[in-house]
């Protein structure tokens, strides 16, 4: 949190803080999200550290947010992609033996695209590969 710290030695700046009853700790957060009533910030990768001091906590969040608007589609999105997760569990069998084609959603594949890093159409391949698994995806990208 405080890099360089002004050229004080890191090592005596937390005893300092220790002395003060300033804790200080890094989580090590997957992902971020801040929601406001117009977007969503979501921070992939992000460095959280927790700061206790005097009976308060706060939270210091270090990362390039992606913005996601908050209207109807995200919440719609949101639901598609329970209900193929959901679904992939009672059709596991069908789909492994790729007796049919598998529905992925755009909120799917854009999801897979952010959280693997990769290009929308890479992350469509995932999927189809993966008979439309979010979770197998993003592992086969990563």
């Amino acid at each position: 949190m405080f890099g360089g710290g002004g050229g004080m030695d890191p090592r005596k700046l937390q005893q300092m803080m220790e002395q003060m009853g300033i804790d200080m700790e890094d989580i090590d957060a997957e992902e971020v999200i801040i929601r406001t009533p117009d977007e969503e910030l979501v921070f992939t990768d992000a460095e959280v550290q927790l700061m206790a001091a005097q009976g308060q906590k706060t939270y210091q969040v270090v990362g390039e947010p992606e913005s996601r608007p908050r209207d109807g589609e995200s919440t719609a999105e949101s639901e598609a992609s329970e209900t193929t997760e959901g679904d992939a569990g009672d059709d596991a069998d069908e789909s492994s033996d790729e007796s049919g084609p598998v529905t992925i959603s755009e909120g799917d594949i854009e999801l897979v695209a952010m959280r693997a890093g990769v290009d929308e159409e890479t992350a469509r391949q995932a999927l189809e590969d993966n008979g439309g698994d979010l979770a197998d995806a993003v592992d086969q990208l990563e």
